[in-house]
């Protein structure tokens, strides 16, 4: 497991049940910890690194896979990991932090998946011991000699990517994409996934230079890409974004995420504490007064017969 030292600092939207949950979680965590745990604000979202994915442009040889296992030293088994086994689904787990599989029903594209690296994190606003903690140049990094098991990471993530080590009974450790960020960002390189793509379906850049690259190529093909850029605007945007001529929907990617980042939806949870206690505290003391009242009072006069 790669231990990234600390760098830098570190809709109409419907509200389901999980992401009541998820604002609920955040809201225990935040309000029973110090200040320096939280997240320290967003980062400079036009700056930020990024990657586009254009999903059309895919073939599904998960040579980038190959290339994450590769820059991160890795260890999970690669047996699967080429185009003879697409149809072999594979799931991240923590020493597998990006996969490619087959989606869709009717139409069907290829489809790479990891950390999403949101411009304002729900994972690290829920950390309890600042395990995760996001840089200022965007990645979201996880440190492993922090981590206490809580795995309200993994709860709180709309894009449901951390992995805990179930099978360590000793010294599990969340496992997530790091971003090259110390082994390649930070030394003038790209990701190794983007890397190694042969396709030219990931491009790595600044994160206002890749949106930009989106809106063009949707802009430029109409007939090919659906309208949208998948991570512009979810739950605040995320430094990894899509374009795609496949609804997104329709390749498994979540709809009516919310375009507010999720830890600004914590925050009005952990707001309205203060003021449930005061009403709670009110009410009962009033009861409190009136019980006394009743117990010290005289007895009502009997009347005289």
């Amino acid at each position: 497991m790669v231990r990234v030292p600390a760098r830098g600092q570190e809709m109409t939207f419907e509200v389901s049940r999980r992401s009541l949950l998820k604002g609920m979680v955040g809201a225990v965590a935040a309000a029973g910890l110090p200040h320096s745990t939280r997240a320290e604000g967003p980062v400079v979202k036009s700056d930020v690194f990024s990657v586009l994915v254009d999903i059309p442009r895919c073939i599904g040889c998960r040579a980038c896979m190959r290339g994450c296992q590769r820059a991160n030293d890795l260890d999970a088994p690669q047996d699967l990991m080429d185009m003879e086994h697409l149809e072999s689904r594979l799931e991240p787990t923590h020493n597998l932090w990006t996969v490619v599989n087959r989606e869709g029903v009717e139409t069907r594209r290829h489809v790479k998946r990891q950390c999403m690296h949101c411009l304002e994190p729900a994972c690290v606003s829920v950390c309890p011991v600042a395990a995760l903690h996001q840089t200022e140049a965007g990645p979201v990094l996880y440190r492993e000699s922090r981590c206490i098991g809580c795995r309200y990471c993994m709860v709180a993530c709309p894009f449901d990517v951390p992995r805990f080590e179930w099978n360590n009974g000793l010294t599990p450790v969340i496992g997530k994409c790091q971003f090259c960020a110390s082994q390649r960002l930070f030394k003038g390189l790209p990701p190794g996934c983007v890397e190694a793509c042969p396709t030219g379906a990931l491009k790595f850049g600044r994160r206002d230079e890749m949106l930009f690259e989106a809106k063009a190529r949707v802009h430029a093909r109409p007939d090919v890409y659906v309208p949208h850029v998948f991570g512009e605007e979810e739950v605040g945007g995320t430094s990894w974004l899509y374009i795609s001529d496949v609804p997104f929907e329709k390749l498994g990617f979540k709809k009516n995420l919310p375009k507010r980042p999720l830890p600004s939806l914590t925050w009005d949870v952990v707001s309205w504490i203060p003021g449930i206690v005061a009403v709670l505290g009110s009410l009962f003391g009033l009861l409190a007064f009136n019980l006394s009242r009743k117990t010290h009072s005289p007895s009502a006069p009997k009347d005289e017969a």
